[in-house]
């Protein structure tokens, strides 16, 4: 394995993190004196955020162990093109700005799935409540926790796993120590500082690599000469020879399943939407998702980049690192290893504690979340309707608790996959292309019909796995994309069959100025759209 020299000064700066994080969230836990909190305090956090919280609270949750761990892997086997999910996703948040928020935050929803239910039925509404549970807790949950201990394990210890169980206990201990008390305004408000330690840490991280690459060099040098030393890994879309076109096949990234995996995402993520619902008005949402946009473009330069320096060294077998990336998940070992290797002690501190920043920020959104869906969807509407906001409040705590205990006790099962970021993506996408068919009728067909939503979300998972298990390879985002299309032809022949064209009593009516955005976002938009072609052109 590789010496890491994670030293005393080291982990004093992470432990001094840790403190600073359980602090500030339990203060901005606090009530006024002789108030208790109510379910909009604890799960929309009074409705009291600005734009800034919202942006920078976005991508907080978003970025996690799963980006620095599994994206950097995937870096490093595939290139800048897995940069695609980073940079497509600023548009995404773009269209769920100015097409999805207006709709969510008029209805006055705690949760997506209360939503499924004004525009169909509590039977749908219960289903993907259940759903969505079960998916924040097994595979959201539990892969944070396990890349996130993987990482850390790598970095501290000796490579061999023996600290994941602890470090595993030791994450959920701190996302628990202020999120299950404090609900959503301890999260969001913590994740700006979050994700300010988070971006400096990744662009120290960065540097550090590209100034090493090249022994006498220099950051400007470095990047010269990973471009020159790995050319096949500065392509945005990749041919259909190369090894990794299954993953991300082509131009099918730009116009096809990648639309389905973002917009699901980040239109209809309970983790991820629910700070613009706790925002302080339309405006102040959209703002702050636009924000998230711009950030969302300086996200691969912090995990991708990486990534390939740690290619180009293992082809170069510096420090050893021809040993350390053989065998099943070897490049998930690439941020870490250059951390444990390249980043010198006291600076090491700092980057481990903002890898630890991107993993306890997404873990508390999860949670949260999760507690939030529970108590509002399942509880108040099966076990007890007339619960006081004291009583959901505990619910959702309790609920907080044995989520992460039970996402603690699965973790350690997540051995042994090989680039676990294309492996949630993968897996998340055999479920989200129904969903988003759904939604997507839902928002914008007033004729989508209650029968037709259901039968077509039960319809997609057998098409899904049909498409799957073909016997002709098939990119798994152009499975995505092939099995939303029938789930949506499904809900059209469903719908006009039973309502013979007629609009659906719970079809959404849109009002005159509805989609009408702030002249600031306006002009936000246009610029990540010139920043993206741009980006596109250079990298084609």
């Amino acid at each position: 394995m590789f010496n890491t020299h994670f030293e005393a000064l080291d982990y004093i700066i992470v432990g001094l993190y840790m403190l600073l994080i359980i602090g500030l969230g339990l203060w901005f836990s606090r009530t006024k004196k002789g108030t208790q909190k109510t379910t909009e305090d604890y799960f929309l956090a009074s409705k009291s955020l600005p734009w800034w919280a919202i942006g920078a609270s976005l991508i907080a949750a978003n970025i996690s162990a799963e980006q620095f761990i599994g994206m950097s892997g995937s870096g490093f086997k595939v290139g800048l093109a897995i940069a695609s999910y980073e940079f497509m996703a600023a548009l995404t948040l773009i269209i769920v700005g100015k097409y999805f928020l207006p709709v969510f935050i008029t209805k006055g929803i705690y949760t997506i799935p209360e939503f499924v239910e004004k525009r169909f039925s509590t039977n749908l509404r219960t289903i993907l409540a259940v759903f969505w549970i079960a998916l924040f807790i097994f595979v959201n949950l539990t892969s944070v926790l396990f890349l996130g201990a993987k990482a850390i394990d790598t970095i501290v210890g000796i490579g061999d796993g023996s600290l994941m169980l602890p470090v595993i206990i030791l994450l959920a201990f701190v996302a628990a120590a202020y999120s299950i008390y404090g609900g959503l305004s301890a999260v969001a408000w913590t994740d700006v500082i979050q994700v300010i330690l988070l971006v400096i840490g990744g662009v120290l991280t960065t540097i550090f690599a590209l100034d090493r690459v090249l022994p006498g060099g220099g950051i400007i040098d470095g990047l010269k000469h990973v471009w020159e030393q790995a050319p096949d890994k500065f392509h945005m879309i990749l041919s259909k020879g190369d090894p990794e076109f299954l993953n991300l096949p082509g131009i099918a990234v730009l116009i096809g399943g990648l639309w389905v995996a973002n917009l699901y995402y980040w239109g209809f993520n309970q983790y991820i939407i629910q700070r613009t619902l706790a925002a302080k008005s339309l405006q102040e949402a959209q703002k702050g998702i636009v924000f998230a946009g711009f950030l969302k473009l300086i996200i691969p330069v912090i995990v991708v980049i990486p990534g390939i320096v740690a290619y180009v060294m293992y082809t170069e077998n510096f420090a050893g690192a021809g040993e350390v990336f053989q065998g099943v998940g070897g490049g998930d070992k690439a941020y870490p290893w250059l951390i444990g290797t390249l980043v010198p002690v006291g600076l090491k501190g700092l980057v481990v504690a903002a890898l630890f920043a991107a993993i306890v920020s997404s873990l508390a959104s999860m949670v949260n979340s999760t507690s939030t869906i529970f108590t509002m969807d399942i509880f108040r509407h099966y076990v007890d309707k007339q619960a006081s906001h004291k009583k959901l409040v505990t619910v959702g705590r309790v609920t907080s608790l044995a989520a992460l205990v039970i996402a603690c006790l699965v973790a350690p099962v997540m051995r042994n996959f090989d680039q676990m970021f294309i492996y949630i993506q993968e897996y998340t996408g055999l479920v989200s292309p129904g969903i988003l068919a759904v939604f997507l009728m839902g928002l914008f067909w007033k004729k989508a019909t209650n029968r037709a939503a259901i039968i077509g979300a039960l319809v997609s998972i057998p098409v899904a796995l049909a498409l799957k298990f073909l016997p002709i390879e098939m990119p798994f985002m152009d499975q995505m994309m092939y099995t939303c299309l029938i789930t949506i032809a499904t809900i059209v022949l469903v719908s006009l069959s039973s309502s013979r064209g007629a609009d659906d009593p719970k079809g959404i009516v849109f009002t005159d100025g509805m989609f009408k955005t702030p002249r600031s976002f306006n002009i936000s938009a246009y610029i990540v759209c010139i920043l993206l072609a741009a980006i596109y052109v250079i990298f084609w």
